[in-house]
């Protein structure tokens, strides 16, 4: 009987361990991912040219969020009173999290009977017409240019923002916007190349009233506007490129399986380089949206996720067409899909998203975005 009640008071202290380790392990762990957590919510106000490092912890909001409900529901399944540590990361996390998901929803708007109230902007970052490298296919740069024409024709936009947009002479640049529709017409700044033409291009049936170009400091990213006028109210539309990466995600894997240093070297060098210029290129389009005589929408590839400052800036006096009219994922980056949402239309206060879609087409690593907004007064 002794023998028997030491055996059992041995593996019972053994039990009592082992549940003590894994209790502290479990806590650790949910401390970690609570505080990383934490730490991607002052992406959106931490300058980049002053800690840069906190855009990364931004990047990673969405990952993060998801370990943290992981870790919260295991927690409550083992009823452990380690659930408050992940709940108390997780509560921020609903005002940040409608930026990347949105439930459909009964109330949105419908859109006006009334065309000239109604104003569809496409924005599209096209790569320079060079498809990613699983999604290629024959015919190269002109058969992929003649694929993103005919889904654009297949909108009937209004407005159409184009980044990265390529053309080997200037001419073609018309002749891509005949193939889009009748009436289209371009307003563009385009670098020449070595082998021909790129940047940013604005499409439009409207005429335009005025137009200019916001040049970014030794750099080939810059934005453009263009004023316009629908339903008698004036406006302006800027279509920005802001500094990428310039880093493939096949680059980054081949460093990590290799574990070349002077590759992973490099991209964290490329990553600092991105994200310390964007800053200063926003501010360069924030000071000249100040001082525009019409309300502002700020379209195109941000190069950012909503947890960075560079959406917090852009979008100060703005609505996101997705959190106002989006539907499930709003991701626009296809090699990240659904956790990288990068390209944007931000709209003024005064006016109204009616409709908000991120078609899945294979043209680009991105996706285009394709709002409906109305132009009436707002109450």
């Amino acid at each position: 009987m002794r023998k028997n009640r030491r055996r059992t008071a041995r593996k019972t202290a053994k039990l009592k361990k082992k549940i003590t380790f894994t209790g502290i392990s479990a806590r650790v762990m949910m401390s970690c991912a609570a505080a990383l957590l934490l730490l991607s919510f002052l992406s959106v106000v931490a300058d980049p040219a002053k800690a840069w490092f906190f855009t990364i912890f931004g990047l990673l909001f969405i990952p993060l969020f998801i370990v943290n409900l992981i870790l919260f529901a295991w927690a409550l399944k083992r009823r452990s009173k380690s659930f408050v540590i992940p709940v108390i990361a997780l509560l921020p996390s609903i005002f940040f999290i409608g930026a990347y998901f949105q439930f459909p929803s009964s109330s949105r708007p419908s859109i006006p009977s009334d065309e000239e109230s109604a104003v569809r902007i496409v924005t599209y970052n096209v790569g320079r017409f060079m498809q990613p490298d699983k999604k290629k296919v024959t015919g190269g740069r002109k058969a992929c240019a003649d694929s993103v024409r005919r889904f654009l024709a297949s909108q009937d936009a209004d407005i159409i923002c184009l980044q990265e947009f390529y053309a080997s002479d200037l001419k073609e640049v018309q002749s891509f916007a005949k193939g889009i529709g009748k009436g289209y017409r371009p307003e563009y700044y385009l670098f020449k190349g070595r082998y021909g033409y790129y940047g940013n291009v604005t499409f439009s049936r409207m005429k335009a009233r005025d137009k200019g170009v916001v040049k970014f400091e030794d750099s080939a990213n810059l934005a453009i506007y263009t004023d316009y006028s629908a339903g008698g109210r004036p406006f302006r539309v800027y279509n920005c490129h802001f500094e990428s990466y310039n880093i493939s995600m096949s680059g980054i894997l081949r460093s990590v399986r290799r574990q070349a240093r002077d590759a992973l070297k490099e991209t964290e060098h490329k990553m600092r380089r991105g994200i310390t210029r964007r800053p200063r290129q926003v501010n360069q389009v924030m000071e000249n949206i100040s001082k525009s005589p019409v309300p502002a929408f700020v379209c195109g590839d941000f190069n950012d996720s909503p947890m960075s400052y560079t959406y917090y800036r852009l979008s100060k006096g703005r609505d996101d067409s997705f959190r106002k009219a989006g539907e499930w994922f709003g991701s626009t980056f296809s090699f990240l899909w659904p956790l990288l949402r990068i390209d944007y239309v931000l709209l003024p206060h005064q006016f109204e998203a009616l409709s908000h879609r991120t078609p899945h087409k294979p043209y680009s690593d991105h996706y285009p975005v394709v709002a409906e907004v109305s132009v009436e007064e707002q109450n």
